[in-house]
């Protein structure tokens, strides 16, 4: 058989070998830090015997599938630890994950000192070196002897395989798991281990389902590579919006009121506040949108009318019985069946398209409560949602230009790094969900992936993520523990017109179908003010900031002064507040530095004789003595660029 390695070489061998035996013909070395191999495009264990012709790579821990082989082992050895300690718990599932593994069991909640306890037996079993060997059972046999371990959870997971599937199990000196693989050879292959947290997780992820305990953990090739992860850990840990924002007094959440409905406060108001008068200045004076306000909640008629009655019921407010009610409402979960209303109210001819409706839109979704969590998923949010009418020709050119704002608005907000592209598409195996044909949505996800190759933007594509009725392009940011959330979508729709007999006049008089944009420029303010929170850490730029500057007296006798500048500041505009408490000036500083304030202006006797300011920031420290003038013209002029002021060597 011919086997043609990852640098393109090709061996040969006469009889089957396995992966590790052919890993150790290459090299002894080679053999010696082997965690899997890849055959074709599948990743398997060592174990594996080829006899066949392919392509084979072998995996190390400088390789990430080779990391999360020793991950996915690590999990198995947690299982055996928890096992050990806590007889009763009874397992359910354990994966590997982007960034270690995690494994759920029905238990008691776990303490950090319950934590602290299973990773030192982890590390018992590790220093044990036991083998891990793979061997398959028939389902039936599976099943019984899963039963006889008293696995519930595995008992079901092997009941929904097929009759005449082959069940995998692996043995680790005496503690066997169902797993389908693959895994190291021996558990001291294990080098660096943590367990992180643990939660609360329905088995399933299912709400209605049981209620179970998942435990945390990761695991790197490398002492060091570990220490670093942990404190990107705890620097994330400070980062965390769902803290540091009700920490800085931007928002709360109260049990009375309910999950997923934030209250802000005054800062955070004052924050949103101000992303939106950006936005809607931007989309209104510069990308020519008009602007519509329309009802929070509608019948049930329209929603029918739309589809969204039938594809995303589950996910709304439905406010009434449909067999008892004469009318049944509900919160409106997106604007576009208003906004259609708004365009057909007059009729529109070509010279009319693009008609681009925008409005600051407060939305109601009924996620689940298990999904919760500070700003990022709620149940009731507020977006710069639009949807741009046009004519089948101006559609490349508009979608251009949607992408085009939403990147600027990106970039002015410092994310655009911080970003990647997913071109959402259908599930051509679940045709049903969605509106039109297979001609139809290739032909719309054909215009989309020909916009983001004219972009040069990576980007990856994904089934099953499309809107029922069109492909969208999702402009998707990870938050600080590494999930994933959708920022800005962009969706063509060439469909739902119809529903809505929404039509314009062409050039011949005729009545045409127009297509439809459903966009956001900035998207949902909730998530992104958690997404600056975590960016800046609390220190956003000058604009952002709700309290752009405060005044300090040295002492009372320079409050007088202090209100002076404060007027003239605030007079220009600017957000400005003085400490004029009776502490010590030194004091003011470092509880102004705490606030994260951008600017701090110390005022004296010699600069109230001479009408001048002491300036010490955020980004430079002290920036020395200024005329007030000077320095209502230098802030006036950062806040209007929305310039980002890099963060300098500040003294401490």
């Amino acid at each position: 058989m011919r086997i043609t390695l990852k640098d393109g070489s090709v061996k040969e061998y006469d009889s089957a070998k396995s992966v590790y035996e052919i890993a150790a013909d290459l090299s002894e070395g080679l053999a010696r830090v082997a965690c899997a191999g890849k055959i074709d495009d599948e990743v398997v264990d060592l174990r594996t015997v080829i006899d066949k012709d392919c392509a084979l790579s072998i995996l190390t821990a400088n390789d990430p599938e080779g990391v999360q082989v020793i991950r996915h082992t690590c999990s198995h050895v947690m299982a055996e630890a928890v096992k050990r300690l806590f007889p009763d718990a009874k397992l359910a599932i354990g994966p590997s994950i982007e960034t270690g593994y995690y494994y759920d069991f029905e238990h008691e909640p776990f303490s950090r000192d319950d934590l602290d306890k299973i990773e030192a037996e982890m590390k018992k079993i590790i220093k044990e070196g036991h083998e891990l060997t793979r061997f398959t059972l028939p389902r039936a046999e599976a099943i019984k002897f899963m039963e006889e371990k008293g696995e519930p959870y595995k008992v079901e997971l092997i009941q929904d395989l097929p009759e005449d599937a082959e069940i995998s199990f692996y043995d680790q000196g005496g503690f066997t798991d169902l797993c389908a693989g693959p895994h190291l050879m021996s558990t001291k292959g294990i080098k660096a281990i943590k367990l992180t947290s643990s939660s609360m997780a329905y088995w399933r992820g299912n709400a209605e389902k049981a209620r179970l305990q998942r435990i945390y953990g990761t695991a790197f090739n490398k002492k060091e590579e570990l220490a670093a992860y942990l404190e990107q850990l705890e620097d994330a840990k400070r980062r965390d919006h769902n803290k540091l924002g009700r920490e800085m007094e931007l928002f709360t959440t109260v049990d009375v009121i309910g999950q997923g409905l934030p209250l802000f406060t005054p800062k955070g108001t004052k924050m949103i506040m101000k992303l939106q008068r950006w936005i809607e200045d931007l989309e209104d004076k510069e990308w020519g949108y008009v602007r519509t306000r329309t009802p929070l909640m509608a019948k049930s008629d329209l929603y029918k009318i739309s589809g969204h009655w039938d594809h995303y019921k589950d996910g709304m407010f439905v406010l009434g019985d449909e067999e008892v009610d004469k009318e049944v409402f509900a919160l409106r979960p997106m604007t576009c069946p208003f906004q259609y209303y708004v365009y057909k109210n007059t009729q529109k001819s070509y010279r009319d398209l693009p008609y681009r409706m925008s409005e600051t839109s407060t939305l109601f979704r009924a996620e689940d409560s298990g999904e919760m969590h500070g700003l990022t998923r709620v149940r009731q949010f507020t977006i710069t949602e639009g949807h741009n009418v046009i004519r089948p020709d101006q559609a490349v050119e508009e979608l251009s230009n949607c992408f085009n704002l939403a990147y600027h608005v990106l970039s002015v907000l410092g994310l655009e790094k911080d970003v990647t592209f997913r071109l959402s598409k259908w599930d051509p195996e679940n045709k049903k969900k969605y509106l039109g044909d297979e001609e139809y949505w290739e032909s719309t996800q054909g215009v989309l992936r020909q916009l983001l190759q004219e972009k040069k933007v990576p980007f990856v594509e994904a089934d099953g993520e499309a809107a029922f009725y069109g492909p969208k392009i999702d402009i998707q940011a990870k938050n600080v523990y590494g999930k994933e959330d959708t920022m800005i979508t962009i969706q063509l729709d060439c469909a739902i017109a119809e529903n809505f007999d929404m039509y314009y006049v062409d050039q011949n008089g005729d009545k045409v179908r127009p297509y439809i944009i459903h966009r956001t420029s900035m998207g949902c303010y909730e998530r992104t003010l958690a997404w600056l929170i975590e960016k800046y850490a609390g220190k956003f730029p000058t604009w952002l900031c709700p309290e752009q500057v405060r005044v300090l007296p040295i002492s009372e006798k320079y409050t007088d002064y202090a209100e002076k500048v404060r007027s003239e500041l605030a007079a220009a505009g600017v957000d400005v507040t003085v400490d004029n408490r009776s502490e010590k000036i030194g004091f003011k500083i470092r509880e102004a530095r705490m606030d994260r304030l951008p600017y701090m202006l110390v005022v004296g006797q010699q600069e109230e004789a001479d009408g001048t300011v002491s300036v010490r920031s955020r980004f430079a420290g002290d920036e020395g003595v200024k005329p007030l003038g000077e320095f209502i013209d230098q802030i006036c002029e950062e806040i209007r660029t929305k310039a980002i002021r890099k963060e300098e060597a500040v003294e401490k």
